[in-house]
């Protein structure tokens, strides 16, 4: 059953950062359409939380949940669905897969501890990487829009990881409160700061809720991306280790790049492909010690960090 939940996490995980392209090629404005997935994935679980009494409303008046908001939700999906209009979704996947290497020199930084050579090792090797990934566009057909959803992509991941290490402070000060419940607070703020920004910055037009592929995605998004799939990841921390289902970062961008292209016609680079072996190689690198207490059933028990996808 853990086996089971892990594929269909990581296979739904993969396959959110197609869902947002096809969504956003069939018209969905970028912020309006982020705003409406994540208000209305959080209104949703909040209330089963708290049909469950596991979801207490004073929760929704911590300034906590409005921070972890921002960075976890808002900083990170504003910049990915705007940067989709631009990237295809396999690139999108794997440039969010650099949210470990982040989190990692933020931690760094802030505790002042020195890394290890494994650790300096994936850290350039997952920057060559990220380099790698750029080539396509600024050699073979150069675009400023290209590089521009590129960095876009890279900047939501510091909004990512400063998130991540606040939410961990967060988890601990909030013991008694779900972690689930904890996650639907901050989508329904990161969602009402999309729309807020939808609001200043798009022209919605309600046409296109017409379309079938606009309407499919917002819905798989919504009920299968946010709440199912946080479902699940929350379920194998509880059966397993904080550690063992955050590893669906390794696997689920290279599952997202091989959908683009097999079901989306996206076209594909050498480079790109190197690029993202690269990436994933970095990150496992940097994480290896962590990777073998996972192997040898030993892995320390951490609270987890919120997926995003």
């Amino acid at each position: 059953m853990v086996f089971a939940n892990y594929i269909a996490m990581c296979l739904i995980f993969g396959t959110t950062f197609l869902a947002i392209k096809v969504g956003i090629d069939a018209g969905a404005p970028p912020f309006f359409s982020a705003g409406i997935r994540f208000f209305l994935a959080g209104l949703i679980l909040f209330a089963v939380m708290a049909w469950k009494k596991q979801a207490p409303l004073s929760i929704l008046l911590r300034k906590e949940m409005v921070f972890t908001g921002i960075c976890l939700t808002f900083g990170v999906f504003a910049t990915l669905y705007w940067a989709e209009q631009h990237l295809s979704s396999g690139i999108a996947a794997v440039l969010s897969a650099t949210a470990p290497l982040m989190v990692m020199l933020l931690q760094t930084g802030l505790s002042r501890q020195k890394l290890s050579a494994s650790s300096w090792a994936g850290c350039l090797i997952g920057f060559g990487g990220v380099i790698l990934l750029l080539l396509p566009g600024l050699t073979f057909s150069f675009s400023m829009l290209w590089v521009a959803g590129c960095i876009a992509v890279l900047f939501g991941q510091v909004f990512y990881s400063a998130g991540a290490v606040y939410s961990r402070r967060v988890s601990q000060q909030f013991k008694d409160v779900s972690p689930i419940t904890l996650n639907a607070a901050q989508m329904m703020y990161g969602g009402i700061l999309l729309l807020i920004a939808s609001a200043f910055t798009e022209q919605v037009h309600m046409e296109f809720l017409l379309s079938p592929q606009a309407v499919l995605s917002l819905l798989y998004l919504i009920f299968v991306g946010s709440m199912m799939g946080h479902t699940i990841f929350y379920w194998l921390v509880a059966k397993t280790n904080p550690v063992f289902p955050s590893t669906w970062l390794y696997i689920s961008p290279l599952i997202a790049l091989a959908l683009g292209v097999a079901l989306y016609q996206e076209p594909l680079y050498l480079s790109s492909l190197a690029g993202g072996i690269a990436i994933i190689a970095g990150i496992v690198m940097i994480n290896w010690k962590t990777l073998q207490q996972l192997v040898a059933k030993k892995a320390p028990i951490r609270h987890a960090e919120s997926p995003t996808k």
